[in-house]
């Protein structure tokens, strides 16, 4: 009995073009996740003083919590 595998392994240029379209995936995924992260910040710091006292929150950690934001909101749009 004999068999036969036809296995074609990608091209250079489709190989080429992978890595591409996987880039431009990577930069739009980062793109959205700085939009987030910037929409974030921008709402947390028109929050007055007090408001952010009332929140349990300081200026000082305005950006880690955008940061947390748009990381928690991109791993839900992976799913």
């Amino acid at each position: 009995m004999t068999y036969y595998n036809d296995i074609k392994s990608p091209s250079a240029l489709e190989r080429l073009l992978a890595r591409v379209a996987h880039g431009l995936e990577q930069t739009a995924v980062t793109h959205a996740r700085y939009r987030i992260y910037r929409n974030s910040l921008n709402e947390l710091r028109a929050l007055s003083d007090r408001e952010l006292e009332d929140l349990g929150l300081s200026r000082y950690a305005l950006k880690d919590i955008a940061m947390q934001a748009a990381t928690k909101q991109m791993a839900h749009r992976a799913y």
